[in-house]
């Protein structure tokens, strides 16, 4: 049947990614404009960001049949566009690669874009595969190198295995209602006929293909081989926006289909605490060892990743809330840190913990900034990481959970060793060479943007926070 032009002009961010992916395209094939790639990334990013703020807030409406249009999507849209804006502007001043890349920079924005909106579950699976698909290449860029050709390969075989494990999942669900749509399969289970059993199995199984997109225990075991193999910018760019886009997968799937208010279901708040409490411990004590960087931020990435799980714990509107605001607190301070590890790679050759050894002396701009975005990682104030975790753990306290907040709060003392100790060795330790690390302008305005925002939501978070809670109330079914 047609669709009024109004699905149309709602679909606008899309169709801006989607035209802009065919004219990266067309500019590959072209030699002489292959250099302008990146900047015309960013003018498509900007365009397709600034079109989904404009967009806001809007009303919730089902586009296309399949395809929500609400604040929620709007949200993610925007969130989606800038994380890949950053990882462009990373990979501008990190090395020089070709067009094919920013295309799949481009293609796996637009991915996430769908999968925000996705309200059927075929749709959810497309979606999900038009994010994994470009990651699995961009992984393994460096063709040249075995780590990254390893990383690749790694990241594909875990990947194809947890798709298999989620689309079995799916199949039981449509099994169970005879429906793809979410609202069709909610009101099925609202009625109570069917088996809390099998729904608790073939959500399981959906839960374990999306827990892999945001490495939670036990389906992590890709994330610190992918992300040490993986070129730096590419890793900064898996460890915000994919796994962003499975949170957000996440949050529209319990939410929309797991209604708190079912007397009849399972407790699927039980089973995000013991993710979550999972998750956060074993990130944290495996990332005390490590001595290369890039794994132990690995490591960081998939605590943090316990940390959001609290919010899905909480199962209130204040958690979901506090989930919506971490993400955008997270953005900053990871690309950061991930930034200043390649700024030091690039000039040593690695990224082992000795070679950021006396960065305080040699490059004093750039070991303060990554003291501003490990301090902000624990959540020590004035900084927005330790707004995000007191949203977090209030929910938390607001619910009854005590324990989880006590286990959260513990965990953030135990990350607060290993990522003081990256900062003694670059303000208590002899520099190996005793010659000033240099970096240009560009890196520097960088890491200045990426810094001030930590500082402003730290002492003045009251809009964003407002922001989020909106894009979560209307989600709402």
């Amino acid at each position: 049947m047609p669709f009024p032009l109004s699905h149309l002009l709602h679909f606008t961010p899309e169709l801006i990614l989607i035209v802009g992916f065919v004219v990266l395209m067309i500019v590959d094939l072209i030699r002489p404009l292959r250099r302008a790639a990146g900047i015309l990334a960013l003018v498509i990013l900007a365009a397709a960001g600034v079109v989904a703020m404009f967009g806001w807030p809007g009303t919730s409406q089902t586009i296309f049949a399949t395809y929500s249009h609400d604040p929620f999507a709007l949200f993610f849209k925007v969130f989606f566009c800038l994380a890949t804006i950053v990882a462009v502007l990373f990979s501008l001043a990190s090395f020089k690669t070709d067009a094919e890349y920013y295309l799949l920079l481009v293609g796996s924005a637009l991915g996430m874009s769908l999968l925000s909106g996705a309200h059927d579950l075929i749709l959810l699976f497309l979606t999900i595969e038009m994010v994994s698909i470009p990651s699995y290449i961009l992984a393994g860029v460096y063709r040249g190198q075995r780590s990254s050709g390893e990383a690749a390969l790694k990241y594909v075989l875990y990947g194809a295995v947890s798709t298999g494990v989620m689309l079995f999942g799916m199949s039981l669900l449509y099994g169970l209602t005879g429906s793809t749509d979410f609202d069709l399969i909610r009101n099925h289970f609202l009625q109570g006929s069917s088996s809390p059993i099998t729904l608790f199995l073939a959500m399981l199984l959906i839960l374990a293909g999306i827990g892999y997109k945001v490495a939670m225990v036990p389906f992590h075991f890709w994330c610190p081989d992918v992300y040490e193999g993986a070129p730096t910018p590419i890793t900064a760019f898996f460890s915000v926006a994919p796994k962003a886009a499975g949170f957000a997968a996440l949050l529209r799937l319990t939410v929309t289909l797991l209604p708190r208010g079912w007397e009849a279901g399972w407790d699927w708040p039980m089973l995000f605490t013991l993710a979550s409490a999972a998750t956060m411990t074993l990130g944290n004590l495996a990332a005390i060892a490590q001595q290369n960087l890039k794994r132990l931020l690995a490591y960081s990435s998939i605590a943090h990743a316990g940390y959001l799980l609290m919010g899905f714990a909480a199962a209130s509107d204040l958690g979901f809330q506090a989930v919506l605001f971490y993400l955008i607190v997270y953005l900053f301070m990871n690309y950061g840190a991930f930034f200043v590890v390649d700024i030091v790679s690039r000039k040593e050759g690695s990224e082992l913990l000795r070679d950021f050894r006396g960065l305080g002396y040699r490059a004093p701009y750039v070991a303060a900034a990554f003291s501003i975005f490990l301090f902000s990682l624990v959540g020590l104030p004035p900084l927005a990481g330790f707004i995000g975790k007191f949203y977090l753990f209030g929910a938390l306290i607001d619910q009854g959970m005590v324990p989880l907040a006590v286990i959260g709060v513990l965990n953030s003392v135990v990350s607060l060793w290993y990522y003081v100790k990256i900062i003694r060795e670059m303000f208590l330790r002899d520099p190996l060479k005793p010659v000033p690390l240099l970096t240009g302008v560009g890196a520097k305005v960088l890491l200045l943007a990426l810094m001030i925002p930590i500082f402003v939501m730290g002492v003045y978070w009251s809009p964003i926070i407002a922001v989020a809670g909106e894009a979560f109330q209307l989600v709402l079914p």
